[in-house]
């Protein structure tokens, strides 16, 4: 509220009270809120993002209108997760004060445009239902206003295309519900919910190509959208664009480490990709645990064989080693495509004595015949991102 503050320091200033530094932070948080605007009023995005930033380092950081400026510039720029969070910092705040404000954007007032960069964030989240109560508010607190009346018709359309859509894919009619959601894409361009249920309906209809395209667009403006990124993989796998679902389900691994059926399509399209490589897979196994060894003969084939193989050597009463083996257990089940093997050095201390191994817990990575990786008594963050990291340069 540049013009109050600009009173209150004039006040200050006929009291000789007034502070230098205050007037110039006015000027300031003034300044980036003018080139705010002008950067919105034409659409420059990364512009508008960075003076309402500016703007509120410089002493704004409680104003509803620049965050929700923030909020829709993000927005735009497709950082949908960011600009959910400002808008939940700023409901967080008085909003006692917009109502009183006469700044407007668009022709909307300040308490109106607020509700409407809050509708469509969460429009683009897919709370079709929320944004449109939310669109009704900002109506209702500015009914004139063309644009608003605009934004809640258009909201309307694309949450009743969803819905049939929905309706018709329940239904098994995919090829309609396809349709439907078109028509929600129609109104709404850059909605990513709806670029992901048609890719459902392509998926059903056996259209991966089609399917990987609206996944594509969906994850182009919802980067982290882990509903697409499972579509697009499962799409890639039918495609068999097996590099392409590798990658996919890499990420997917690495954002839902808990889920067994991504753990196992990891795998399938691993094993799948070595084969088309004409690369051996027959010491591949799928949540297996770590393999005991017991003969020079044993590690020499298993360190010489393609991929990745990990060699940890133990002892049973070693206290390190008790603590560290249910980890190396898990991580074996957690990077199915790795070859585990144990050596128990007082069982087998020819193996160890070959392999050079004094101190245990040890271990020994090897990929495709050569020694990449050597560590003695590793943290276990150290081990874990060492094995993920020769397994996913080797895939």
């Amino acid at each position: 509220m540049v013009e109050k503050a600009r009173r209150q320091l004039t006040l200050a200033g006929n009291t000789n009270q007034s502070d230098p530094a205050e007037w110039h932070k006015l000027h300031e948080v003034e300044s980036h809120l003018g080139k705010c605007m002008d950067a919105r009023r034409i659409g420059d995005w990364k512009s508008a993002l960075r003076e309402a930033d500016a703007a509120i380092a410089n002493g704004a950081d409680s104003s509803q209108l620049l965050l929700a400026m923030r909020s829709e510039s993000l927005l735009r720029l497709n950082k949908l997760e960011d600009a959910d969070s400002t808008i939940t910092g700023l409901l967080k705040l008085d909003s006692a004060s917009l109502s009183s404000m006469s700044t407007k954007l668009s022709g909307m007032v300040a308490d109106s445009y607020v509700h409407v960069v809050q509708a469509q964030v969460n429009m683009a989240f897919g709370r079709f239902d929320a944004a449109i109560a939310i669109a009704e508010k900002a109506r209702a607190i500015d009914p004139a206003n063309a644009e608003v009346g605009l934004i809640l018709n258009n909201m309307r359309l694309v949450a009743r295309a969803r819905a049939q859509g929905n309706d018709l894919f329940k239904a098994g009619k995919f090829a309609e519900a396809s349709i439907a959601y078109g028509e929600g894409l129609k109104h709404e361009s850059s909605n990513p919910v709806l670029y992901c249920n048609r890719a459902a309906c392509w998926s059903k209809l056996g259209r991966w190509a089609k399917a990987v395209e609206d996944c594509n667009e969906a994850l182009r403006i919802q980067p982290s959208y882990t509903k697409a990124l499972l579509r697009r993989a499962a799409s890639y796998a039918k495609l068999e664009r097996w590099a392409d679902c590798v990658r996919d389900y890499e990420v997917l691994r690495k954002e839902l480490p808990g889920d067994t059926e991504v753990a196992e399509s990891l795998f399938h399209a691993q094993v799948a990709l070595k084969t088309t490589r004409g690369e051996e897979v027959s010491n591949m196994k799928f949540g297996g645990e770590v393999e005991i060894v017991t003969s020079i003969e044993q590690v020499r084939a298993a360190i010489h064989s393609p991929g990745v193989t990990v060699l940890y050597f133990m002892a049973t009463m070693n206290q390190q080693c008790a603590q560290i083996t249910p980890s190396v257990d898990a991580l074996c089940s957690e990077c199915p495509s790795v070859n585990f093997l144990k050596v128990n050095v007082d069982e087998s201390p020819m193996i160890a004595k070959a392999e050079n191994v004094r101190v245990v817990p040890a271990f020994k990575i090897y990929k495709d015949g050569a020694r990449v990786k050597e560590m003695i008594c590793p943290s276990l963050h150290v081990l874990r991102y060492s094995v993920r990291h020769y397994a996913v340069s080797h895939s």
